[in-house]
Protein backbone atom coordinates (compact mmCIF):
# COMPACT_ATOMS: atom_id res chain seq x y z
CA UNK A 1 0.00 0.00 0.00
CA UNK A 2 1.32 3.45 -0.91
CA UNK A 3 1.60 5.65 2.18
CA UNK A 4 3.73 8.45 3.53
CA UNK A 5 5.46 6.86 6.54
CA UNK A 6 7.49 8.84 9.07
CA UNK A 7 9.31 7.86 12.24
CA UNK A 8 8.31 9.39 15.60
CA UNK A 9 11.09 9.75 18.16
CA UNK A 10 9.39 8.47 21.32
CA UNK A 11 12.31 9.37 23.60
CA UNK A 12 12.11 12.99 22.49
CA UNK A 13 8.33 12.85 22.60
CA UNK A 14 8.40 11.96 26.30
CA UNK A 15 10.24 15.20 26.98
CA UNK A 16 7.61 17.43 25.34
CA UNK A 17 5.71 19.67 27.77
CA UNK A 18 1.93 19.24 27.83
CA UNK A 19 -0.72 21.51 29.32
CA UNK A 20 -3.95 20.69 27.50
CA UNK A 21 -4.83 17.82 29.85
CA UNK A 22 -2.50 18.81 32.70
CA UNK A 23 -3.59 22.43 32.80
CA UNK A 24 -1.39 23.38 35.76
CA UNK A 25 1.81 22.75 33.81
CA UNK A 26 3.79 25.81 32.76
CA UNK A 27 3.43 27.16 29.23
CA UNK A 28 6.74 27.40 27.35
CA UNK A 29 5.30 29.82 24.79
CA UNK A 30 4.36 32.43 27.40
CA UNK A 31 8.00 32.89 28.42
CA UNK A 32 8.94 34.73 25.24
CA UNK A 33 12.24 35.94 26.74
CA UNK A 34 13.36 32.32 26.96
CA UNK A 35 12.48 31.34 23.38
CA UNK A 36 15.39 30.27 21.17
CA UNK A 37 15.93 29.77 17.43
CA UNK A 38 13.49 32.53 16.49
CA UNK A 39 13.26 32.87 12.71
CA UNK A 40 10.87 35.82 12.29
CA UNK A 41 8.34 37.86 14.22
CA UNK A 42 5.54 40.34 13.59
CA UNK A 43 4.83 41.87 16.98
CA UNK A 44 3.71 39.03 19.24
CA UNK A 45 3.38 36.58 16.31
CA UNK A 46 6.59 34.51 16.37
CA UNK A 47 8.01 31.77 14.13
CA UNK A 48 10.73 29.57 15.62
CA UNK A 49 12.28 26.15 15.28
CA UNK A 50 10.48 23.44 17.20
CA UNK A 51 12.60 22.42 20.18
CA UNK A 52 11.10 18.92 20.04
CA UNK A 53 11.64 17.74 16.47
CA UNK A 54 9.92 14.39 17.02
CA UNK A 55 9.35 13.54 13.33
CA UNK A 56 12.76 12.27 12.34
CA UNK A 57 12.43 12.78 8.57
CA UNK A 58 11.19 16.38 8.83
CA UNK A 59 12.11 19.89 9.96
CA UNK A 60 9.51 21.22 12.42
CA UNK A 61 8.67 24.84 13.23
CA UNK A 62 6.20 26.52 15.59
CA UNK A 63 4.19 29.65 14.82
CA UNK A 64 3.08 31.28 18.09
CA UNK A 65 -0.15 33.13 17.29
CA UNK A 66 0.07 35.81 19.99
CA UNK A 67 0.80 36.55 23.62
CA UNK A 68 -2.59 35.55 25.10
CA UNK A 69 -2.34 31.95 26.29
CA UNK A 70 -6.10 31.57 26.80
CA UNK A 71 -7.21 33.05 23.48
CA UNK A 72 -8.37 31.28 20.34
CA UNK A 73 -9.09 32.38 16.78
CA UNK A 74 -12.65 33.64 17.49
CA UNK A 75 -11.19 35.99 20.13
CA UNK A 76 -8.75 37.73 17.77
CA UNK A 77 -9.46 41.12 16.30
CA UNK A 78 -9.92 41.02 12.55
CA UNK A 79 -6.64 42.91 12.17
CA UNK A 80 -4.69 40.37 14.24
CA UNK A 81 -6.28 37.43 12.43
CA UNK A 82 -5.37 38.89 9.05
CA UNK A 83 -1.78 39.55 10.17
CA UNK A 84 -1.50 36.00 11.47
CA UNK A 85 -2.69 34.31 8.27
CA UNK A 86 -0.63 36.61 6.02
CA UNK A 87 2.47 35.91 8.14
CA UNK A 88 1.89 32.16 8.23
CA UNK A 89 1.09 31.81 4.54
CA UNK A 90 4.12 33.90 3.56
CA UNK A 91 6.51 31.67 5.52
CA UNK A 92 4.73 28.55 4.27
CA UNK A 93 5.27 29.78 0.70
CA UNK A 94 8.90 30.67 1.45
CA UNK A 95 9.60 27.16 2.77
CA UNK A 96 7.91 25.55 -0.24
CA UNK A 97 9.98 27.70 -2.61
CA UNK A 98 13.26 27.01 -0.80
CA UNK A 99 13.96 23.81 -2.73
CA UNK A 100 14.67 21.92 0.51
CA UNK A 101 11.35 20.10 0.73
CA UNK A 102 9.03 17.94 -1.35
CA UNK A 103 6.18 19.22 0.79
CA UNK A 104 5.60 21.59 3.69
CA UNK A 105 2.69 20.90 6.03
CA UNK A 106 0.99 23.90 7.63
CA UNK A 107 -1.61 23.16 10.30
CA UNK A 108 -3.13 24.01 13.68
CA UNK A 109 -4.26 21.80 16.55
CA UNK A 110 -6.76 23.06 19.11
CA UNK A 111 -8.35 21.17 21.98
CA UNK A 112 -8.05 17.76 23.65
CA UNK A 113 -9.09 15.75 20.56
CA UNK A 114 -6.85 17.62 18.11
CA UNK A 115 -3.57 15.80 18.71
CA UNK A 116 -1.90 18.83 20.25
CA UNK A 117 0.04 19.14 23.49
CA UNK A 118 0.12 22.93 24.12
CA UNK A 119 -2.87 25.08 25.04
CA UNK A 120 -1.17 28.31 23.96
CA UNK A 121 -2.52 29.13 20.47
CA UNK A 122 -0.01 28.12 17.83
CA UNK A 123 0.34 26.60 14.38
CA UNK A 124 3.01 24.32 12.98
CA UNK A 125 5.06 24.16 9.79
CA UNK A 126 6.67 20.82 8.98
CA UNK A 127 9.01 20.43 6.02
CA UNK A 128 9.54 16.96 4.51
CA UNK A 129 12.55 16.59 2.17
CA UNK A 130 11.00 13.35 0.87
CA UNK A 131 7.22 13.18 0.60
CA UNK A 132 4.67 11.93 -1.92
CA UNK A 133 2.36 14.90 -2.26
CA UNK A 134 -0.21 12.94 -4.29
CA UNK A 135 -0.91 10.76 -1.25
CA UNK A 136 -1.64 13.69 1.07
CA UNK A 137 -5.18 14.60 -0.05
CA UNK A 138 -7.68 14.53 -2.91
CA UNK A 139 -9.08 17.70 -4.44
CA UNK A 140 -12.59 16.21 -4.22
CA UNK A 141 -12.37 16.57 -0.42
CA UNK A 142 -12.98 20.28 -0.98
CA UNK A 143 -16.26 19.87 -2.89
CA UNK A 144 -19.14 21.30 -0.93
CA UNK A 145 -22.23 23.45 -0.46
CA UNK A 146 -21.25 27.09 -0.84
CA UNK A 147 -21.75 29.21 2.26
CA UNK A 148 -20.23 32.41 0.87
CA UNK A 149 -17.88 33.68 -1.82
CA UNK A 150 -15.94 36.94 -1.82
CA UNK A 151 -12.84 38.34 -3.53
CA UNK A 152 -12.20 35.08 -5.35
CA UNK A 153 -12.39 33.01 -2.13
CA UNK A 154 -15.11 30.44 -1.41
CA UNK A 155 -16.23 29.08 1.95
CA UNK A 156 -18.14 25.81 1.77
CA UNK A 157 -19.24 22.86 3.86
CA UNK A 158 -17.82 19.62 2.53
CA UNK A 159 -19.98 17.08 0.70
CA UNK A 160 -17.02 14.69 0.43
CA UNK A 161 -15.47 14.97 3.90
CA UNK A 162 -11.98 13.79 4.68
CA UNK A 163 -13.13 12.17 7.92
CA UNK A 164 -16.77 13.06 8.46
CA UNK A 165 -19.44 15.49 9.64
CA UNK A 166 -19.17 19.28 9.29
CA UNK A 167 -15.86 19.94 7.59
CA UNK A 168 -15.50 23.51 6.36
CA UNK A 169 -13.35 24.43 3.38
CA UNK A 170 -11.80 27.71 2.30
CA UNK A 171 -10.83 27.67 -1.38
CA UNK A 172 -9.06 30.74 -2.75
CA UNK A 173 -8.91 31.20 -6.51
CA UNK A 174 -7.00 34.35 -5.62
CA UNK A 175 -4.23 33.19 -3.26
CA UNK A 176 -3.26 36.82 -2.65
CA UNK A 177 -6.60 37.52 -0.95
CA UNK A 178 -5.17 36.67 2.47
CA UNK A 179 -7.53 39.06 4.28
CA UNK A 180 -10.58 37.19 2.97
CA UNK A 181 -8.94 33.82 3.61
CA UNK A 182 -8.34 34.93 7.22
CA UNK A 183 -11.91 36.22 7.60
CA UNK A 184 -13.42 32.95 6.35
CA UNK A 185 -11.14 30.83 8.57
CA UNK A 186 -12.13 32.91 11.59
CA UNK A 187 -15.84 32.50 10.77
CA UNK A 188 -15.42 28.74 10.26
CA UNK A 189 -13.62 28.29 13.57
CA UNK A 190 -16.16 30.42 15.42
CA UNK A 191 -19.00 28.31 13.99
CA UNK A 192 -17.37 25.02 15.04
CA UNK A 193 -16.25 26.26 18.45
CA UNK A 194 -19.88 26.99 19.39
CA UNK A 195 -20.50 23.24 19.10
CA UNK A 196 -17.29 21.47 20.13
CA UNK A 197 -13.99 21.98 21.91
CA UNK A 198 -11.48 20.64 19.40
CA UNK A 199 -10.60 21.23 15.77
CA UNK A 200 -7.74 21.24 13.29
CA UNK A 201 -6.90 23.63 10.46
CA UNK A 202 -4.99 22.13 7.53
CA UNK A 203 -3.48 24.08 4.64
CA UNK A 204 -2.84 22.20 1.37
CA UNK A 205 -1.26 23.06 -1.95
CA UNK A 206 -1.45 21.46 -5.36
CA UNK A 207 0.86 23.37 -7.64
CA UNK A 208 -0.24 26.99 -7.38
CA UNK A 209 -3.65 26.06 -5.94
CA UNK A 210 -4.28 26.46 -2.21
CA UNK A 211 -6.92 24.78 -0.06
CA UNK A 212 -7.76 25.12 3.63
CA UNK A 213 -9.81 22.64 5.66
CA UNK A 214 -11.20 23.41 9.11
CA UNK A 215 -11.96 19.99 10.52
CA UNK A 216 -14.03 19.31 13.66
CA UNK A 217 -12.47 16.85 16.10
CA UNK A 218 -14.22 14.56 18.54
CA UNK A 219 -14.01 10.84 19.28
CA UNK A 220 -13.47 9.56 15.74
CA UNK A 221 -16.01 7.10 14.37
CA UNK A 222 -14.81 3.48 14.48
CA UNK A 223 -16.12 2.88 10.94
CA UNK A 224 -13.66 5.52 9.71
CA UNK A 225 -10.73 4.28 11.81
CA UNK A 226 -11.36 0.64 10.89
CA UNK A 227 -12.82 0.84 7.39
CA UNK A 228 -12.25 4.36 6.04
CA UNK A 229 -16.00 5.03 5.86
CA UNK A 230 -16.62 8.78 5.95
CA UNK A 231 -19.90 9.87 7.50
CA UNK A 232 -21.91 12.63 5.80
CA UNK A 233 -24.42 14.18 8.22
CA UNK A 234 -28.07 14.46 7.24
CA UNK A 235 -28.28 18.14 8.32
CA UNK A 236 -25.60 19.48 5.98
CA UNK A 237 -27.93 21.92 4.22
CA UNK A 238 -29.33 23.08 7.55
CA UNK A 239 -25.81 23.82 8.83
CA UNK A 240 -24.97 25.68 5.60
CA UNK A 241 -28.10 27.81 5.96
CA UNK A 242 -27.37 28.44 9.64
CA UNK A 243 -23.89 29.71 8.80
CA UNK A 244 -25.28 32.02 6.14
CA UNK A 245 -27.83 33.45 8.58
CA UNK A 246 -25.28 33.91 11.37
CA UNK A 247 -22.43 35.50 9.41
CA UNK A 248 -23.53 36.69 5.98
CA UNK A 249 -27.17 37.77 5.99
CA UNK A 250 -28.57 41.06 7.23
CA UNK A 251 -25.32 42.88 6.54
CA UNK A 252 -23.13 40.53 8.61
CA UNK A 253 -19.64 39.81 7.30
Amino acid sequence: MDINLAHFNTELGRQKPENIIHTDNACPFCATDQLTDIIAADGDIILLKNKYNVIEEADQFVLIEGRDCDADIPDYTRTHMRRLIAFGMAHWARMRASGKYDSVLFFKNYGPYSGGTQRHPHMQLVGFPAFRQELAFHRSEFDGLTVAARNGVTLNISTRPRVGFWELNVIPQNTGATDTIADFIQIAVDFLRRRLDSYNIFFYHDGADIFVKILPRFATSPVFIGYNIRLLPSNLTEMRDRMRAMYFEGGAS
